[in-house]
Formats: C-alpha cells, structure tokens, sequence
C-alpha cells in the first residue's frame, strides 16, 4: 500500500508562481508515489479572514482551477474542501481536549501569524480563538486520514511538529492508532517577486497562473535586473541581477542561460531586451498550464463535480478514521 500524503492551501485568491513552483510542482510528482489528499483550506482562512468572505467561495474554486491546470489529477488524487469534510471538525475537538495550551502558544506557525496580525497597518489585532486553535485544527487536517508524511520546505518543517506531538500524545492515552507524520522536503525551485522580495500578491509583485501573456510580459518589464548597469553596453553581472536573471534560470535551459549569461556579461543584451526575451520565455512555458485553465474556467460544473467527488471520498476515508477515533476514546 501506498504512504499517505495530505496537503492544503488556504483559499485567498487566484495562485502565483511562486505557488506553482514551490508547491503545486512537487505535489504533482508525488502524486504517482503517494496517496495523496490536497484540500483548499477554508476554515483555515477564516481564521483571519472571517470578516471578508464574499469572494471565498470564488477564491477556493480559483485555487483549485489552478491546480487542476497545473497538473494535480482528480483521478490519481483525492481534491476536496475542508469544510466539506466535518468529520474533521468532530476530530478537532478531541484533539484540542488533549493539548495543552503551552504546546500551541509555543507553535511557530502561530506566532508567525500573530505577528503578521499585530503589525498589519500599524495596529494591533486581537488575536481570535480561532487563530489560537489554528495549530490544532491543522493537526486534525493531517490526522484525519492518518498521513504517513507531510511536503514541506525546510523552513516549515517545525510547523507538523506539533502534529507529532498531538499524535503521540493521543496514541499514549487511548492506544496506538496514528501515525506520526513525517516531513517530506521538497526541492523545487524558490522565486522571488519581480521587487526582489517575496512572491505575493499583497506585495503585487506577482505573475500570477491564470495571467494572459500581454499582462504577464508587461509585469516582467518591471522586473529588477543589475543595478550596476546604466547603459545596454555596459558589462553585466547576471549573478547581481536580483530577479531577471534568476526568473531565466528557471525557466530557460542551460543553453539559453549560458547564452543570456555571456551576452550579458560582454554588454552586448540590455536589460530592456532581455526582459522581453524573457516574458516570451515564461509565456511559452505557461501556455499549456493557462489554456488548461482557460478550459476549466469555461466549464465550472466539471470543477464542481470535482470538488463534490473528491470531498464525498474524504468523507468516506475521515468516517472510516473518526469511527476508530471514537471506539478509542469510549464516545458513546
């Protein structure tokens, strides 16, 4: 039998391509490895976005269309919405019962977002009760279908810790049932936004999935490149160029990279040219991914019955769990 893989995103709009190169890339390839459970987080964006729902909906249906385009397969993959799946709500009270309030105020997913929340605009936000359960719902996510292992980056890999502990902790009370999942790393490629900073659309310095190609070579003109450079002919330094060059080392091949890099370094492309080149480059690349998005953009009702299959298989696979759950802890 296959390990169990379960991931998710918060629904907050229309995917970038740091998304599709540092997630949705790696969860494509583990797809023929794994058993895997990707679910659009909607209870997790309440969390602090809980005053702002009108475009949910339409957010968890963007994400999704993008991971569809992107390659994630309802027949290799099981795509479902959280809260379309309550028995992961009942798995969250038992689990909140037995962690102590230290373990999840010591979470650093957690302080990461307190801190966003208390810096935003200058003022301090009250952090909600749902934001405080946040680490616990998210180990219940996990839980839920008993994941063997979690994708990751190595900066998150701190964050399933808590997890571990929840699940160690349940299985010493009521009996070994879960398991303790593992952190998985990927190894994709990282890109920053087109400031130099990171990729987000808060930031707008994004290029998002669903971009067309006019929008996506006009946001690539306003690209950072080497800021040496006065003049086309001056000699360049690609390894300075804080995000042009790095964008065509992900999306160029070696030949165009070395040919970039040496035209660059002797002062015979400008920066002008060779973001053009490049918006021409990243298009060619996304093409496939946009016209399959196109296409479900056209036909929502076949995201739909996505959505509700792979939810109602959730459903199958969280009762099947949550049913031992509760023999465990001796529900009536």
């Amino acid at each position: 039998m296959k390990e169990v893989i379960v991931s998710g995103m918060r629904p907050t709009g229309r995917l970038h391509l740091g998304h599709y190169l540092g997630v949705i890339q790696n969860w494509v390839q583990l797809q023929d490895k794994y058993d895997c459970y990707f679910f659009a987080a909607d209870w997790h964006a309440l969390t602090t976005k809980y005053d702002k729902t009108e475009d949910l909906r339409q957010n968890t249906l963007d994400v999704i269309m993008d991971w569809l385009a992107c390659g994630i397969d309802p027949e290799k993959s099981v795509i479902y919405v959280q809260s379309l799946v309550p028995q992961i709500a009942e798995l969250n009270v038992y689990l909140g019962m037995i962690t102590p309030q230290n373990w999840v105020e010591r979470d650093p997913c957690l302080k990461d977002m307190a801190k966003i929340l208390k810096s935003k605009d200058g003022q301090g936000q009250q952090i909600n009760y749902g934001l405080m359960g946040y680490p616990v719902l998210m180990s219940a996510d996990i839980m839920m279908f008993n994941a063997d292992c979690i994708p990751v980056g190595i900066d998150q890999v701190a964050h399933i810790e808590i997890t571990r502990d929840i699940a160690r902790r349940f299985n010493n009370l009521y009996g070994e049932f879960f398991h303790e999942a593992k952190p998985l790393l990927n190894h994709c490629s990282l890109i920053c936004g087109l400031d130099g900073n990171k990729m987000g659309k808060s930031f707008n310095n994004d290029i998002k999935i669903s971009d067309t190609a006019e929008v996506t070579s006009k946001k690539i003109m306003s690209a950072i490149t080497d800021r040496s450079r006065l003049r086309k002919d001056d000699l360049g330094h690609p390894d300075e160029c804080e995000v042009a060059f790095k964008y065509w080392q992900i999306f160029g091949s070696e030949e165009e990279v070395a040919n970039v890099r040496c035209e660059c370094e002797k002062g015979l492309r400008g920066c002008a040219q060779c973001k053009r080149q490049l918006g021409d480059k990243i298009n060619e690349v996304m093409a496939p991914i946009r016209e399959k998005r196109k296409y479900y953009e056209e036909h929502p009702q076949e995201v739909e019955k996505i959505i509700q299959e792979g939810s109602a298989k959730a459903r199958e696979k969280a009762q099947a769990v949550l049913n031992e759950v509760r023999k465990l802890v001796k529900m009536y």
